[in-house]
């Protein structure tokens, strides 16, 4: 899968003919982040890494890794939907985890976002995350 993976990267980033557009919410332009939520590269939406933050704010949802971990999914859903997207049409997620023991309550909330098939998805413990979050989680979705 990693080989598929990096093969459909190196084709899609070496395609000169390939428009790139870069989509930065208000609430990200507000706060002044330097990241754009998401990219488009040809058919596919590449997310910026969400945390749990509530929207247009640098505050965390309350719950510790649940609250989290449910924010961060209605982000990322947020960011989808504003590209005419939606979660089924997610190919592909890293989660980065605080405390891989939260590993088994993270995945309790994810599968209530991907009900039917799922992305292909990486997880993997970090030693701290940025403003203290517990969770963060990157996307990639394809359009038809």
């Amino acid at each position: 899968m990693r080989s598929i993976m990096i093969g459909l990267l190196c084709l899609v980033l070496s395609s000169p003919a390939l428009a790139t557009e870069y989509y930065v919410s208000d609430g990200t332009k507000e706060l002044g982040l330097p990241f754009s939520d998401a990219v488009r590269v040809g058919d596919l939406l590449i997310l910026s890494g969400q945390l749990g933050m509530k929207p247009g704010t640098l505050e965390l949802a309350e719950g510790g890794i649940e609250g989290e971990s449910r924010q961060a999914l209605e982000n990322i859903k947020s960011i989808l939907e504003a590209n005419d997207l939606g979660m089924n049409d997610v190919v592909k997620c890293t989660v980065m985890l605080v405390d891989i023991a939260e590993w088994p309550t993270f995945n309790e909330i994810y599968v209530t976002y991907f009900p039917g098939n799922k992305p292909a998805r990486s997880a993997f413990a970090a030693s701290g995350l940025a403003l203290g979050g517990r969770v963060e989680v990157e996307c990639w979705a394809a359009f038809d």
